[in-house]
């Protein structure tokens, strides 16, 4: 419809300067818009605000002149000059309401466009420690990743998802080495007191329940274990029971096996099968909560050498060597030269011991997303902020000015009742992503989790969006797709199990028919509906534009907020006492099913089911 515009708008320009009403003058922008407020009609152009010094006349004279001269079209019923010169145009009810027609036909097509133009684009996010469960945090960017996929596949960007593994350094030693420690008290625990596996283990998770609750450490000799653990290992341990669990399942797959084997043996073989259990376990959570990735890439690729005999750690730092952004420092240290690009200090890539700083990783790595895809982005929390300006400087360096970004996102506090669930290091607690799935469910975790804008924290009340009442926004926008469903089910006279079977478009056709007659919707809440269906793929542009799906969420709110007004103002369906015309009840169907796919459209745009009954 803007194309339809300002196709009139420079008709009429054109007819108004042949006609000596305005002097020639080139129009650049016919500046369609839609008005903020709808009296002032469907659409508006401020052509005449924009080209008043190019035409050297007052924007009312211009617009005056261009609306005398509007050449007459079905589409439109009428256009006014209003203000200083805004252009208003009021669209037929045939013309707002064709919009119903569109998503019908079109379904989940619907508002696609094409503002990504193709754009080979890479989205980076979650990429967790396979050293633990993955924590709330972790699920907001796996919710809020995925959205931004989809909905800029949606506009037109083609999207690559990936998932970075952060399996090299010293956190997957620190990691086998708690296993192993765990593995030799439960080893200690059945010899000294003649148990099973499975007692033994719970006696060392009592024994750590206990540390955790003897913050003063006023009763040592209740946690011994806990205490032995945390001497031998100190900081460099992970303290969670989940590790007390990966030690009692190797014992019971290997038994005793490791309690004479070298240290460090037995610290590699748990290491590395304790991190394949832990990424198997972030691959099903992402999967359950309907986020799955295209590439999976371990951070051990950037130092293994390939045929060439060279790692992508090593052919990174000779490109950037050859480019003279490299030199090493008396200490034999090697620097990258990021204050050549705006950081605000060089950075170490390589120590004097010769070992490789994390920064190494992610020079060699963004070097190989750029050889893949066009643009780069990295999804972060805002405690990675620091970071920015160096990898940013490394892309630059590399050749990809521009071509890579980082929307931070804040943090989740988990509430219940509206009281903070408190976290403790000490403790080593925490709701895990998984375990808040399980609670709570993928549907409302994900519609939470995306429904705020990144750069503000979210507060999850675990209680509240459990909640299945009208108050609960998942809970509310999903009834109303629920609600239709019901509608129509009974319009075409089937049961919820027919329904389920000939799928809801089939009930929808048997409902509706054919040849709808849209021009007789004319109630202000029906042309509310059609507005508010014309206004998404504009929408979901912006969206991706921005990297902001959570609009989506307050558009689906007033979606189904105007879908109520509509269906308590306007009869639907014939009633005892209340007839309605058979064809206004097949055209108001028809506006109820292409609210429904919109319904289920935006929904699939940031993850969420549209159910068909609750």
């Amino acid at each position: 419809m803007p194309e339809k515009i300002e196709e009139l708008v420079r008709a009429a320009l054109a007819a108004a300067q042949d006609a000596g009403d305005l002097p020639a003058f080139d129009l650049e922008d016919c500046g369609v818009e839609r008005p903020a407020d709808t009296s002032h009609g469907e659409w508006t152009s401020t052509m005449a605000l924009k080209s008043a010094k190019f035409a050297h006349c007052a924007p009312k004279k211009i617009a005056d002149a261009v609306c005398a001269h509007m050449p007459a079209d079905p589409v439109v019923e009428k256009v006014e000059v209003a203000g200083p010169g805004f252009i208003n145009f009021y669209l037929s009810a045939a013309a707002k309401n064709a919009v119903f027609a569109e998503a019908r036909e079109q379904g989940m097509d619907f508002a696609r466009s094409n503002v990504g133009g193709g754009l080979k684009t890479q989205i980076e996010f979650v990429s967790a420690n396979p050293v633990g469960p993955m924590h709330v945090g972790h699920g907001r960017w796996a919710a809020l990743g995925d959205s931004m996929c989809r909905v800029m596949s949606h506009a037109g960007y083609d999207i690559q998802r990936e998932f970075w593994i952060n399996d090299y350094g010293n956190q997957m030693n620190t990691f086998g080495n708690s296993i192993s420690k765990r593995y030799m008290q439960l080893a200690d625990i059945m010899e000294k007191q003649g148990c099973d596996i499975d007692a033994a283990r719970d006696f060392l998770a009592k024994d750590r329940d206990n540390f955790v609750q003897d913050e003063a450490d006023e009763h040592p000799d209740s946690h011994p274990y806990m205490d032995d653990f945390t001497a031998d290992l100190g900081k460099d341990s992970y303290g969670g029971t989940y590790i007390i669990d990966e030690a009692a399942a190797f014992w019971k797959s290997d038994g005793d096996k490791w309690v004479d084997a070298d240290p460090q043996e037995r610290m590699l073989s748990f290491r590395e099968r304790g991190y394949q259990k832990m990424l198997k376990d972030m691959r099903e959570t992402c999967h359950d909560v309907r986020c799955d990735f295209d590439v999976w890439m371990s951070e051990r690729t950037m130092y293994q050498k390939d045929w060439t005999g060279t790692s992508p750690v090593e052919r990174a730092y000779a490109k950037l060597d050859e480019m003279g952004y490299l030199y090493r420092t008396d200490d034999g240290a090697l620097w990258f030269k990021s204050t050549a690009f705006g950081d605000d200090k060089d950075r170490v890539i390589q120590k004097s011991n010769g070992d490789y700083t994390y920064f190494s990783s992610d020079i060699a790595y963004h070097w190989n997303k750029f050889q893949r895809v066009d643009h780069v982005i990295d999804i972060w929390g805002a405690d990675h902020h620091g970071y920015i300006a160096r990898v940013r400087a490394v892309c630059d360096a590399l050749g990809y000015p521009g071509q890579f970004e980082v929307p931070l996102g804040q943090f989740v506090n988990l509430l219940r009742s509206g009281k903070p669930v408190r976290m403790s290091k000490r403790k080593g607690t925490m709701i895990t992503f998984r375990e808040l799935i399980d609670e709570v469910g993928a549907d409302a975790t994900r519609y939470t989790l995306v429904s705020r804008s990144s750069n503000q924290t979210i507060d999850f009340d675990i209680d509240a969006v459990k909640e299945k009442s009208q108050s609960n926004p998942v809970y509310y926008v999903q009834y109303a797709h629920a609600r239709i469903c019901s509608i129509l089910r009974k319009a075409a006279g089937v049961t919820k199990e027919q329904a389920d079977l000939m799928g809801m478009e089939a009930v929808a056709v048997k409902a509706v028919g054919s040849d709808v007659n849209y021009s007789l919707l004319t109630d202000p809440t029906e042309l509310a509906l059609s507005r508010k269906l014309s206004e998404l793929q504009d929408l979901i542009a912006g969206c991706a534009r921005d990297r902001a799906p959570f609009r989506l969420t307050h558009y689906l709110e007033e979606l189904a907020a105007d879908f109520h007004s509509f269906y308590a103002a306007c009869q639907v369906l014939p009633s005892e006492g209340r007839p309605v015309d058979p064809e206004l009840t097949r055209a108001r169907l028809a506006a109820c099913d292409a609210v429904r796919s919109v319904l289920a459209l935006v929904l699939s745009l940031i993850g969420v089911s549209a159910p068909t009954q609750m």
